[in-house]
């Protein structure tokens, strides 16, 4: 093959018509100015506002493929939601401060968990998911999901405070359905029962009633799934059906134990 064989073939390659990798780079630049606003002390709030305005005027220019769809339109009912965002991250924050014992302050609990980064980028993306934004509330997860290893689709529904502890390796299904006091651990998976196209439209992510606590490497999986509420759900569960309110839910695994010292 020669060189312009393979020039050819890289062309048919981007042929799809929108296959802008600037709305990714974009979308991350406008993701973290976007935090850094509502949560920096330093960042000066009324210039980054001015600022996000005019780079979600360009992402808007960027994704909205279809002419009679005003994304541009969209900022200013994104901004009047801020205040209440950011009262539900809070919320978030302080219940993680008060149940955490490791935390040692809420200022902490903004600076260095993973969980409520995922949880605060969630919450953002998860407004413009709702008013129909394309790809870039799935863009900013990933921006999460890459800094935390937590991959939150933007629309699944999730109640006030959440506290996911340590973060790494959880994955949380676009139809999941998550009530108020929640907590979960790491490598949690909320997921479906079978992975096909026709299920679009379908609820196929299980739903985590007020209350309950999902320990380390347990997978809940289908629509049709619900934990009642004060359920614990202990660590390494695979749960395909539904458990009653205020059930206990655990995996025992046989672990046997030999010496191999040898007593003299």
């Amino acid at each position: 093959m020669n060189k312009e064989q393979v020039i050819d073939k890289i062309k048919l390659q981007k042929k799809l018509p929108n296959l802008k990798y600037a709305i990714k780079q974009r979308t991350e630049a406008f993701t973290s100015r976007l935090f850094l606003t509502l949560f920096d002390q330093d960042t000066e709030v009324e210039k980054n506002l001015n600022l996000l305005e005019i780079e979600f005027g360009e992402l808007a220019d960027l994704v909205c493929w279809k002419p009679e769809s005003p994304c541009s339109k969209i900022w200013k009912s994104y901004c009047e939601l801020l205040p209440d965002l950011l009262e539900k991250l809070s919320k978030d924050a302080a219940w993680i401060a008060e149940n955490d014992p490791a935390a040692n302050s809420v200022e902490e609990v903004y600076l260095s968990y993973p969980g409520f980064y995922a949880i605060a980028i969630y919450r953002l993306s998860h407004e413009f998911y709702k008013f129909g934004l394309p790809l870039v509330p799935r863009l900013m997860s990933e921006c999460a999901h890459r800094t935390t290893g937590t991959d939150i689709n933007p629309g699944a529904v999730i109640g006030v405070p959440f506290f996911i502890d340590h973060a790494t390796g959880v994955v949380i299904g676009e139809t999941t359905i998550i009530k108020n006091n929640v907590k979960i651990y790491q490598g949690v998976t909320l997921g479906a029962l079978s992975v096909d196209r026709s299920l679009r439209a379908s609820k196929r992510h299980p739903t985590i009633e007020d209350n309950v606590t999902i320990y380390a490497n347990s997978t809940i999986l289908g629509g049709k799934t619900i934990i009642g509420a004060n359920s614990i759900i202990g660590g390494n569960v695979w749960l395909t059906k539904s458990v009653p309110e205020g059930s206990m839910v655990s995996h025992t695994p046989q672990i046997n134990i030999k010496n191999s010292v040898k007593n003299e």
